[in-house]
């Protein structure tokens, strides 16, 4: 099997994308600046694999770093994950999210065209929909951003389809996810955001644990069901397997593909605090705060492409996403009590 470079792979998603690669045969190569991982998770990626996969500390925006891994390497394809995630933080920081995102891929993809490796699976992101015109969404849903990490997206999946369109020989999966929580069943893996957590799963995991006093509900009059917001949340390992669906296609096609990533059920930020209260025992203080600008009602994706396309479909229910992030909280704290 060839080898996989896997930009961010310390991070949350990447570091899952590698465990399902290697479990499927593949090598890879790890790249990331560790803004937002330790390298810890080097060591638990060989516990759960019996690999040590090789690792580049670097951030994707340095040309020359980039140049020598794909000198050092065989690299077959290349797998996206390197970027900044953060609603909130997005309308802070504006400009960094545009030089992070668009100037990372851009980065990337002239690396990659120097080193003649044109196969690339990206991350995109359902911030991509805006707000959509109803739901499920399908792919062919027109496109806007209501803040600037989907305008970061946006962007890039703008530069990506001018490449495949300006020469046949790329290949580009652009992966649309909605929202991943969870960890892997081993609690080898999972997310450990820097700071305070950005994402829902992790907060509530720690309002759980007792590290944080209560999780702020932004807004509670939408139009759903309990006026909390809905979105599409999918197991982070059947991402990670949709991803190594998405590569396969492009190998076998030949050509690139734009689909969603998701389960195509909605759960309200209500439904997700008592499903994780029930799968930890523990209970889950809230307060509800106004809306945050850029946020929308409900978001959750149509999936009859992934599977038609990519034979893929996700497996995991919420149940199992909060037992296993909660069995990564509890091997967190274990972590650090040693």
């Amino acid at each position: 099997m060839a080898t996989i470079l896997i930009t961010g792979g310390t991070g949350y998603i990447g570091a899952h994308a590698a465990a399902e690669l290697m479990a499927a045969g593949w090598d890879v190569v790890l790249l990331d600046n560790l803004r937002n991982s330790t390298p810890g998770v080097l060591d638990r990626l060989a516990a759960l694999t019996g690999k040590r996969a090789p690792f580049v500390q670097a951030d994707v925006r340095d040309a020359a770093a980039l140049d020598q891994v794909f000198a050092a390497h065989r690299i077959e394809a290349v797998m996206h994950f390197a970027g900044l995630k953060s609603v909130g933080q997005s309308w802070q920081q504006a400009a960094l999210y545009l030089d992070n995102n668009v100037g990372g891929t851009a980065c990337l993809v002239a690396a990659m065209e120097r080193a003649s490796v044109r196969r690339l699976v990206f991350s995109s992101s359902a911030t991509v929909y805006g707000e959509p015109d109803g739901v499920p969404i399908p792919e062919s849903a027109p496109l806007r951003s209501t803040n600037p990490y989907g305008r970061s997206k946006l962007l890039c999946e703008d530069m990506l389809r001018e490449l495949q369109g300006a020469d046949s020989r790329w290949q580009v999966a652009l992966l649309r996810y909605f929202t991943p929580v969870g960890a892997h069943p081993s609690a080898l893996l999972g997310e450990s955001p820097q700071g305070v957590p950005n994402n829902l799963m992790p907060y509530i995991a720690q309002v759980a644990a007792g590290l944080r006093p209560e999780l702020q509900v932004f807004g509670q009059d939408y139009p759903t069901l309990d006026g909390t917001g809905v979105r599409d949340y999918i197991h982070v390992v059947d991402l990670a397997q949709g991803h190594v669906a998405a590569l396969r296609y492009v190998q076998q096609s030949g050509k690139g593909i734009t689909v969603n990533l998701g389960t195509g059920q909605g759960i309200s930020v209500l439904q997700m605090v008592r499903a994780f209260e029930a799968a930890s025992g523990r209970p889950v203080a809230l307060r509800f705060v106004d809306r945050r600008p850029g946020d929308v009602a409900a978001c959750y994706a149509a999936t009859d492409l992934a599977h038609s396309a990519l034979g893929w479909r996700a497996q995991l229910p919420l149940s199992a996403m909060c037992a296993d992030a909660w069995r990564w909280q509890q091997a967190l704290a274990a972590d650090r009590a040693e």
